[in-house]
């Protein structure tokens, strides 16, 4: 009885899985002060579902504690530096993730987000990792440059706004 019920507690495992975006790492291009720094952090800070924001003057990078349970909208987080008056160069994303089966060219729902990924093996995420955001608005030109020869595509799996995405 102990081995049937080990089985199905294996299969059913591979059924379920489970990711949360927890935190953002975003790096602001075209900061000079500390002005800036708290023009970007007074900004962000009030998006509806950020918890927390930690700048690192040094870096030019912003902590961003996101709100448990909430749908989240990287494209508000990229409005608010912009409205800050700066852009963004690198937006990584910190994530738990629970049996997410992630590959090349496959979508997966989190967060309410759509994310495509590219040049990614075939894997199962489980426990923290960051994952980066190669769509235009969230990286630098130079850096986007290494990422504009991949194909985008979408397998109409889901619809809305569909992030590109890598490990």
């Amino acid at each position: 009885m102990k081995k049937i019920f080990l089985i199905i507690s294996v299969v059913l495992a591979g059924y379920f899985a489970s990711a949360q975006i927890i935190s953002a790492n975003l790096q602001a291009a075209g900061l000079t002060c500390a002005m800036c720094t708290r023009a970007i952090d007074k900004s962000l800070s009030k998006v509806s579902f950020v918890k927390e924001v930690k700048p690192d003057i040094k870096s030019s990078s912003f902590e961003i504690v996101f709100k448990e349970g909430n749908n989240l909208n990287f494209d508000a987080l990229g409005k608010a530096v912009e409205d800050a008056g700066f852009s963004v160069a690198k937006l990584e994303l910190k994530g738990r993730f629970d049996n997410l089966k992630v590959g090349n060219d496959k979508e997966v729902q989190i967060n309410g987000n759509t994310f495509h990924f590219l040049k990614v093996n075939d894997q199962t995420l489980n426990g923290e990792h960051t994952i980066l955001l190669i769509d235009r608005n969230f990286l630098g030109a130079r850096d986007f440059k290494k990422y504009n020869d991949i194909p985008r595509s979408s397998s109409g799996k889901y619809s809305g706004r569909i992030y590109n995405v890598t490990i």
